[in-house]
């Protein structure tokens, strides 16, 4: 840590610029610490948290301007507002001292990629993030904010589902709440749902019948995320039914936001809150339990994001995240340890499928192909783009809609040309920009899988 403490000391004693004052700022001189120690107090009291930032700036002393990551970044290649990952993080981190140097650095959507294809191990993307928030301190836009409140418009929306559904479709009022909050006329919006997950528990009769033969697995933990709860609640069933099939007690806990959506537009503290209140309700169902989830950018904001970029780590937060797997990384583990049953019925289709930059960043691999490969007659063609372009709310906003729809052209393309029927991708709002963008149904992977369980048909799938 001497050699650690000794570069950060070099890299701020050597910061000249100085940041521009505004209601809620530090001031001028400012260094970027103790901006993010205002953005998110416990930085500066908690050594560890402290470490886990520190490691993210000193990082950049490893960049050997190689610009892979200019390459490989969607937006940069989709429009020039955008100076690159390079520059709005390693290069320019080097001249902050408190704000962003350069406020292209909005035009980030947070996909990641830099990161993951950095050969340096520079945390591009993790640099980019911590001076969003700091970016944004005292000036977050009412539409960035109304739109990371997931969990509250799932609730909203429940009650008034059709209502709301057939409002979402009208134009006029489209195009009144592009003008008014932002979110652009043609972005995607969920389809809410009649009942919550918790509803559909409630009323249920009880568990899926288990496979014959089928002995008692032990229970394991469900977390849903806000989208699963309320918008793909036809996912959140077949993942219960098929873990239920395979034996499995499924508990599914009282349980909220992991505030992804607002760490991705620089609402740390919020963030921080939601994912601490969430990882104790889903601690409260078994603190040794394996926790499953279908929403693969919410299970990797536990895994690894709450404490990379926002410094989270507390035991708890961090016992959640070494124990969550997203639900293809499950089943694939349980068929590389013999303990999956592949009695599956046979499919014949070919399906076009994307991996989305949230999963790509856990580290994984893509357990979905293999997985739905396990199936008699399943042909996976992936996509080999890097991102549809919605990051999450990313493609929502009005400023950053054709943005995010040139960014996902190429895919778009060939998800229509490889099967107009059906597409697979693992998280929520990258099934939606998918559908809304190409017209096709686009589902989970676990519903191939409960399919070819024979508990379904994926030829009228319900999403």
């Amino acid at each position: 840590m001497t050699e650690l403490k000794n570069t950060e000391a070099s890299v701020e004693a050597d910061e000249e610029s100085r940041v521009q004052d505004r209601p809620g700022s530090l001031g001028p001189g400012a260094t970027v610490w103790e901006h993010l120690a205002q953005v998110s107090p416990r930085i500066k009291n908690n050594p560890n948290t402290y470490e886990a930032q520190q490691l993210n700036r000193a990082s950049l002393d490893q960049c050997v301007k190689c610009t892979i990551c200019e390459t490989q970044c969607p937006v940069a290649k989709a429009t020039p507002l955008f100076s690159g990952p390079k520059f709005v993080g390693p290069q320019a981190e080097r001249f902050r001292n408190g704000e962003s140097v350069d406020h292209t650095l909005d035009y980030c959507s947070s996909c990641g990629i830099c990161t993951l294809d950095c050969p340096q191990g520079v945390r591009i993307a993790e640099l980019n993030s911590m001076a969003r928030a700091v970016m944004k301190q005292g000036h977050m836009p009412l539409r960035d904010r109304i739109i990371t409140q997931t969990e509250l418009e799932g609730k909203l929306l429940t009650p008034f589902a059709p209502v709301a559904n057939w409002a979402l479709k009208q134009k006029p009022i489209r195009v009144a709440v592009e003008k008014v909050v932002g979110v652009h006329r043609n972005a995607p919006m969920p389809v809410a749902q009649s009942q919550s997950v918790q509803g559909w528990l409630k009323k249920r009769k009880g568990p899926a019948a288990r496979r014959p033969g089928q002995p008692d697995r032990g229970p394991v933990v469900f977390f849903t995320g806000c989208a699963g709860s309320y918008f793909e609640v036809e996912t959140s069933k077949k993942t219960i039914e098929v873990l239920e099939h395979l034996g499995f007690e499924v508990l599914v806990p009282k349980q909220g936001c992991c505030g992804l959506a607002e760490q991705s537009n620089g609402l740390f503290n919020g963030a921080r809150a939601h994912v601490r209140k969430l990882c104790a309700q889903l601690n409260a169902a078994g603190k040794d339990l394996t926790i499953i989830s279908s929403s693969g950018s919410c299970a990797g904001m536990i895994k690894h994001e709450a404490h990379e970029i926002m410094g989270v780590d507390d035991p708890e937060v961090m016992s959640v995240g070494t124990r969550m797997r997203e639900t293809s990384e499950f089943l694939l583990e349980m068929y590389d340890e013999g303990q999956l049953p592949t009695d599956f019925v046979r499919i014949d289709m070919k399906l076009p499928y994307h991996a989305p930059c949230q999963v790509k960043s856990q580290g994984m691999g893509m357990p979905a192909i293999r997985l739905m490969e396990l199936v008699p007659g399943i042909e996976v063609v992936e996509s080999g783009e890097n991102c549809c372009g919605i990051a999450g709310t990313y493609g929502l906003k009005k400023e950053k809609y054709d943005v995010a729809q040139e960014v996902g052209k190429n895919l778009f393309r060939k998800v229509k040309e490889t099967n107009d029927k059906l597409a697979v991708c693992d998280t929520e709002t990258c099934r939606w920009q998918i559908r809304n963008s190409t017209g096709v149904p686009t589902v989970h992977p676990i519903h191939v899988i409960h399919a070819a369980y024979g508990l379904s048909s994926i030829h009228s799938p319900q999403v």
